[in-house]
């Protein structure tokens, strides 16, 4: 895990330009390496437009899809290893057997997502047939889902 004081924005890497922000080691007040560039509205924008842009191709992917992008997740949080954790030690001064537990349950979750998302359930599909010959008016057929 390399720390670069870059933003992801999409897939791009972007060194924001309002100030530079470090992270602080609680237990000493020493600043941590490396310094990260202060991001702004026009950074916020892009990382926004982007998200909207990809809403409607994200909400119609299929289940399996969304389920294996949630377990690769997962497995590349746990990829990060012990770098992730002494980093997160250093940050926020919390031992390690407590964020090696949140790291578990984390990854945790979002593997029962993944499992739910597969399961299918949560789709809540309902389906009323037509009924053509009903009085006074035909009733056409509805189908609802939730995305």
């Amino acid at each position: 895990m390399t720390l670069t004081g870059m933003m992801l924005i999409g897939a791009e890497s972007h060194r924001g330009r309002n100030g530079e922000i470090h992270a602080i080691d609680p237990s000493t007040g020493a600043a941590l390496e490396p310094a990260f560039g202060g991001g702004g509205a026009v950074e916020v924008d892009r990382a926004c437009q982007l998200a909207w842009d990809a809403f409607d191709r994200f909400r119609e992917t299929a289940p399996e899809d969304r389920a294996v992008f949630l377990e690769a997740v997962a497995r590349n949080i746990l990829d990060l290893g012990d770098e992730l954790i002494v980093r997160a030690m250093a940050e926020s001064g919390l031992p390690r057997a407590r964020l090696e537990g949140e790291r578990g349950r984390t990854v945790g979750q979002l593997r029962l997502f993944a499992a739910v998302v597969r399961e299918g359930s949560w789709i809540g599909a309902r389906i009323d047939p037509a009924l053509p010959e009903r009085p006074p008016l035909p009733r056409p057929d509805l189908r609802q889902r939730r995305i």
